[in-house]
């Protein structure tokens, strides 16, 4: 029996169906992604399985308002101070830091070598400025010198070690309140060593141990002498502990046409030596103070009062350019 014709109805609506149908085209491939080539060696991960995303939520008749964007806190630079060598001249030290702290600027990290080392440690305790200050006045010359017949050095640099642990409460170094490190000079290699723990007296004495003068301080087989034959102001120190900004306080001596006697000798002997290291060290500095203390003797205790209003004095000159580094640091990270 042949079949029956469409209706009428179904005949007019065949063509729109065809149509329809040869319109509609398989779903698209997502695009390939090239993995870079793994090594032989290494194990092949497994694909990524992609997580199907849950139904979008009708919109809310009444959405709720945005919040405000939560603004970028911006972090405290780490400040570091790093304060050089240069004996009796490092009474400096103080006034520098009592400026500092009077305009609020308190460093995180504090780096020493030789007399910076001795300010630096006993700061690391927490001790406010102007107890420093008062401290560095009443300080005896008694309490460093235990002299000795030895042919390595006439001090043998214990008192100075005691005098510090005495000061710093016996704390280890890694104990301070403040991070601390000091720098010495290791005796049989010239190596530049940096003591970051460990007993804080023994560490000062080795990073203060000036040859000739001291004897050098054993530690674990290894002799050390002071820290400025290699790092007259230990600003590379302070950045490997961490230091966004670097305030470098340069009290080393500059070669003279005449000194005399035993350190006067010793110290335009050192300055002539160390001018390389010294220069490579300071490039490192976000800001140099030179408290013009050359005319001190390098045993001049009775000129402590003079080194330290000295150091206050460049101190203050330096505050506008500290805060001006501190604003731009912040600046770079917004």
């Amino acid at each position: 029996m042949p079949p029956k014709p469409l209706p009428r109805s179904l005949r007019a609506l065949a063509p729109l169906l065809l149509a329809a149908c040869s319109s509609v085209t398989p779903p698209a491939q997502p695009p390939a992604v090239t993995l870079p080539a793994t090594p032989a060696s290494a194990p092949v991960a497994e694909a990524p399985v992609p997580v199907a995303s849950p139904p979008a939520k009708p919109a809310a008749a009444n959405p709720a308002p945005a919040k405000p964007a939560t603004p970028k806190v911006v972090r405290q630079p780490r400040i570091a101070l790093a304060l050089g060598g240069g004996a009796a001249k490092g009474f400096a030290h103080v006034g520098v830091i009592r400026v500092l702290e009077q305009q609020g600027i308190v460093p995180d990290i504090i780096t020493g070598t030789s007399a910076g080392s001795v300010v630096g440690a006993i700061y690391a305790t927490g001790m406010s400025a102007d107890k420093l200050r008062r401290r560095a006045l009443a300080l005896n010359e008694d309490e460093l010198k235990d002299f000795s017949l030895s042919g390595g050095g006439f001090l043998k640099g214990d008192k100075l070690a005691a005098m510090v642990n005495r000061e710093v409460g016996r704390k280890r170094i890694e104990q301070l309140p403040r991070t601390f490190a000091a720098v010495a000079t290791d005796f049989d290699s010239g190596a530049r060593v940096v003591f970051r723990s460990g007993d804080t007296g023994t560490a000062v004495r080795a990073s203060a141990a000036i040859p000739n003068v001291f004897q050098p301080v054993t530690i674990r087989g290894r002799r050390y002498v002071d820290g400025g034959l290699v790092s007259p102001v230990p600003v590379s120190a302070a950045r490997e502990l961490g230091a966004d900004i670097v305030i470098a306080v340069d009290i080393t001596a500059k070669p003279a046409q005449r000194k005399s006697g035993v350190l006067g000798t010793f110290d335009q002997s050192l300055s002539i030596m160390t001018q390389a290291a010294l220069a490579n060290e300071l490039k490192g500095a976000d800001v140099i103070l030179r408290p013009q203390v050359l005319g001190l003797g390098a045993a001049d205790f009775d000129q402590r009062s003079r080194a330290i209003r000295e150091g206050e004095r460049v101190g203050k000159q330096g505050i506008p350019a500290i805060r001006r580094i501190i604003a731009a640091w912040q600046q770079r990270q917004r």
